[in-house]
């Protein structure tokens, strides 16, 4: 449960160099490892390739192209109010009643990157922000769906967005996950990821990092504050790395084959 791994991240943080000296990193090849240093569960994805964008959608999901992913590893839930708060001391997010658990939002790119460098240096582990292909990926099970959104046909199982979440974000979790074990992909808040926004482009891809340079970096999932379309697992958004909004938060990924 969240919650409870909200109530001893403070204790894990203080045991966090003994835990880096013993090597605590990814390695299980089954199931759901968790992040002993910072009480974050991270669902294994591994590697393979899938058809990234959507004919269907705008010009900016277009060319759908051929994509292949290395392993990594996942959060199964979006940074959340109560693990900001332990990192940075903090809580910037406008629905700062809505509980721990509710995701943070309200940061910014660059803010992500704080809290990433942060975490890495109480932790000892590499976390960063997943790529835009990663993102998709994830959000697809691993490419071997090919659901409208991440986990679901049908928006309202796997997704808070503008037409059931009362204008406001909720608790992480409790919409249905994809077939990974991923909650929370499709909906609730945008997600930053690591990529420069760019063109796709019409060759096979393998480990892309997007763009190399723009004016905006990319953001995934939709929001409770958009619609269905929005929440979809190709749509494409994205804004300037200093731009917040009580609607924009993000999840953490790590590098490792699985």
């Amino acid at each position: 449960m969240v919650t409870r791994f909200i109530l001893i991240i403070s204790l894990l943080i203080i045991a966090a160099s003994v835990s880096a000296q013993k090597g605590n990193v990814p390695g299980n090849s089954a199931g759901t490892i968790t992040n002993s240093n910072n009480a974050m569960e991270f669902v294994p994805v591994p590697g393979g390739c899938f058809s990234m964008g959507s004919s269907a959608g705008g010009r900016d999901e277009m060319p759908v192209h051929d994509v292949c992913v290395s392993g990594f590893y996942m959060a199964k839930y979006e940074v959340t109010q109560g693990q900001w708060r332990s990192i940075m001391g903090n809580n910037p997010s406008r629905f700062n009643r809505c509980g721990d658990d509710c995701p943070v939002e309200q940061v910014s790119w660059h803010d992500a990157q704080d809290f990433i460098q942060r975490l890495n240096s109480i932790t000892g582990r590499e976390h960063r922000l997943p790529t835009e292909a990663e993102w998709e990926y994830a959000c697809r099970s691993g490419g071997i769906g090919d659901q409208e959104y991440c986990g679901s046909v049908d928006v309202d199982v796997t997704s808070w967005h503008e037409g059931n979440s009362g204008r406001r974000s909720h608790p992480v979790g409790k919409k249905a996950p994809n077939s990974l074990g991923i909650f929370d992909m499709s909906g609730n808040v945008w997600e930053w990821v690591q990529d420069w926004k760019g063109s796709y482009p019409s060759a096979r891809q393998i480990d892309p990092v997007g763009a190399e340079a723009s004016s905006t970096r990319v953001r995934r999932g939709g929001s409770w504050l958009y619609g269905p379309g929005q929440s979809r697992a190709a749509w494409r958004s994205s804004g300037y790395p200093g731009d917040i909004a009580p609607d924009i938060g993000f999840r953490l990924a790590v590098s490792g084959s699985n």
